[in-house]
């Protein structure tokens, strides 16, 4: 199965149903009076962790989400039927941002975790919430409300205590190998590793933790190269860092710089992750020039005026087992004392993700059309607009109250319209009388 972890989708909430009109008709009941019911509710779409997904492949060919709408009301004050909520099942470890924003809306990661990502319209009202004293029998209800519509970004980042991280072929997906039960693909050439693998740690003492084995990075991976920063990504839930180094000398490479690039690149991507416990771990010391190879690294380690601090450095040698046990023991001590860290751009203190709309948005603005015609937009009077029942005079004569309450008629007087002026709400066009 093809490994995803980021995608967009446009999500689309139901409308609620129109409210009606109608009156009490009876035999013996005269002027019985409005009787139209309100329209039920359109159906929410809510986002829910399921925890036996592991990729985002379900979206890859489904992008977009339509729920119901709500059904209109009838008569006898009775409301229509609401529309069900839709539930789109996402993995666990699954970040939700607004598409066009860039916001991010929400964190996923407990199993049964929801979201609703975007709210239904309520239902429109009746004409039997419309009586009054000075209009008893109103020919007026309103339309439902729209729906949210949202262009969303799913991005997952795997659940994972223990990250390993290095350049390719050093010995990463080995070393999960032995460790878990996991069966990752190991080739002896570069990039054998193109998707995150996991597997469970269990140590004798009743601890455990997931590790994970993430892609090869290479130098330039923050800007894109290689891989890129497709996985650097995963990165970011990992609460400690196993630095693999391959210390056999057969790729000619040397093990002091390979380890300064990666951290380069881990720097570029976030520079907090570098806040986390990194343990560094020479692998391969069964080869003939591990050990010579390791004393240089450990003396560049020493004479570097940079570090801050020096890293711990515990090498093993998968295919010996040398050095697994107080590498897991270690790890393991050091995920008792190490606090989760917060995701990239979500405020930690902020427990619920702030993603409804801006109270000080204003309620409209006005621009020039391609005619010459006044526009109004905004997302608040055009859904007033959506909302208002605009085939009966009633209705319009409700909305054209409205829109100056809003203050539209002072607005559109400061920006030159004249009498006679043509005005356009979405669709809807009428004359500006002053």
């Amino acid at each position: 199965m093809a490994f995803v972890d980021q995608v967009k989708v446009e999500v689309k909430a139901g409308s609620g149903g129109d409210g009606i009109v109608s009156f009490r008709r009876e035999k013996f009941v005269d002027m019985g009076g409005p009787f139209g019911g309100d329209g039920g509710r359109g159906g929410s779409i809510i986002l829910r962790v399921d925890e036996g997904l592991r990729t985002l492949m379900d979206f890859r060919y489904n992008r977009h989400f339509r729920a119901e709408h709500g059904d209109k009301g009838g008569t006898k004050g009775m409301t229509g039927r609401s529309a069900k909520d839709m539930y789109i099942k996402v993995p666990q470890g699954t970040t939700v941002s607004d598409a066009d924003s860039g916001q991010v809306l929400v964190d996923l990661t407990e199993n049964g975790d929801e979201f609703v990502i975007a709210r239904g319209g309520r239902g429109g009202r009746g004409n039997i919430h419309f009586a009054t004293p000075a209009n008893p029998a109103p020919e007026l209800a309103e339309n439902g409300e729209p729906g949210q519509v949202r262009n969303i970004k799913l991005e997952l980042k795997v659940l994972a205590d223990v990250g390993l991280v290095g350049f390719p072929s050093v010995g990463k997906s080995t070393l999960l190998s032995i460790v878990t039960s996991a069966k990752p693909k190991i080739a002896e050439y570069h990039f054998t590793t193109l998707v995150p693998n996991l597997g469970m740690v269990r140590l004798d003492d009743g601890r455990d933790f997931v590790m994970a084995d993430l892609p090869g990075l290479i130098e330039g991976a923050s800007t894109g190269v290689g891989l890129g920063i497709q996985f650097l990504r995963h990165v970011e839930r990992t609460r400690v860092i196993l630095h693999v180094i391959d210390m056999s000398g057969i790729e000619e490479t040397d093990p002091y710089e390979n380890y300064v690039k990666i951290n380069e690149e881990l720097k570029n991507y976030d520079p907090s992750i570098l806040d986390r416990p990194q343990i560094v771990v020479p692998s391969k010391m069964d080869m003939p020039d591990a050990e010579e190879n390791l004393k240089k690294f450990e003396d560049r380690l020493d004479e570097d005026p940079y570090l801050a601090e020096r890293p711990l450095v515990m090498p093993i040698s998968a295919l010996t087992r040398q050095g697994l046990t107080p590498l897991l023991a270690t790890t393991a001590d050091l995920l008792d004392v190490t606090p989760e860290f917060p995701m990239k751009g979500i405020d930690a203190d902020v427990e619920d993700a702030m993603y409804e709309l801006d109270e000080d948005e204003p309620a409209f603005t006005i621009s020039t059309g391609q005619y010459g015609e006044w526009v109004l937009s905004g997302e608040k009077i055009e859904k007033l607009y959506r909302m208002t029942n605009t085939t009966t005079d009633e209705s319009l004569m409700r909305f054209a109250r409205q829109l100056r309450g809003m203050g539209v008629d002072d607005a559109l007087r400061e920006a030159g319209a004249q009498n006679g002026d043509e005005v356009l709400i979405v669709d809807f066009r009428f004359e500006f009388s002053d």
